[in-house]
């Protein structure tokens, strides 16, 4: 990366616009929507975000819903224990 973008990274497309906080917050859901994760199926790190809310294992091809920007939310996390 640039030396420009060292701090904002993808957000930096904004340029001097939107405030520092706003851009910052906006890298983390980035960086959250772009990780891999482990699939609950097949336990391998290739779950991968389809569209908002729609996630997909690109190893057994498991398609399930989660979150917008993650695929287990902490409210799911809390309440699947009590199932």
């Amino acid at each position: 990366m640039s030396e420009r973008t060292k701090k904002t990274g993808s957000s930096a497309k904004f340029g001097a616009r939107y405030g520092v906080s706003i851009k910052s917050r906006l890298k983390t859901v980035e960086m959250k929507t772009k990780e891999k994760y482990t699939c609950p199926k097949c336990n391998y790190i290739s779950v991968r975000r389809v569209s908002a809310g729609i996630w997909e294992c690109r190893h057994c091809g498991l398609k399930f819903t989660g979150g917008a920007y993650v695929p287990v939310t902490q409210m799911t996390e809390e309440v699947s224990p009590n199932v």
